[in-house]
C-alpha cells in the first residue's frame, strides 16, 4: 500500500518561504514511470497542481506560481519536498502531496494533507 504524508509548519508568515516534505512509503520516488507531485486547494476554491519531482529527478513546476516554486527530493530518504517563497495570505491552503503515474491527470495515491495558513 502506497502512503504519503505531508509535514511541515502550520502557519507562516507573510513574506517568508514555506517549506513542506512528503514522506513516501509502499513505493519508491524513483519508481519508473510515476511523477510526484504538489497540489494545494485554498479554501473554497478547486484543486490547483504546483508542481512535482519526476521519477528521473526532473522538476516541473506551474507557471501560474511565477517562479516562486522549488520542488528537489531526498532518495535516500524517499521524501520530496516544496519550498514557495515570498507567501501571501493567498498561499492559505490545504497542501497534499500525491502519486501521478506518467500520462495520468489525476493522483491515484495521496496524502491527507495539511494546512498552512500565512498571516502575520
Amino acid at each position: 500500500q502506497v502512503q504519503l504524508q505531508e509535514s511541515g509548519p502550520g502557519l507562516v508568515k507573510p513574506s517568508q518561504t514555506l517549506s513542506l516534505t512528503c514522506t513516501v512509503s509502499g513505493d519508491s520516488i524513483t519508481t519508473n514511470g510515476y511523477y510526484w507531485s504538489w497540489i494545494r486547494q485554498p479554501p473554497g476554491k478547486g484543486l490547483e497542481w504546483m508542481g512535482c519531482s519526476t521519477y528521473r529527478g526532473a522538476t516541473y513546476d506551474s507557471p501560474s506560481l511565477k517562479s516562486r516554486t522549488s520542488i528537489s527530493r531526498d532518495t535516500s530518504k524517499n521524501q520530496f519536498t516544496l519550498q514557495l517563497s515570498s507567501v501571501t495570505p493567498e498561499d492559505t491552503a490545504v497542501y497534499y502531496c500525491a502519486r501521478y503515474k506518467v500520462g495520468s491527470d489525476y493522483g491515484d495515491y495521496w496524502g491527507q494533507g495539511t494546512q498552512v495558513t500565512v498571516s502575520s
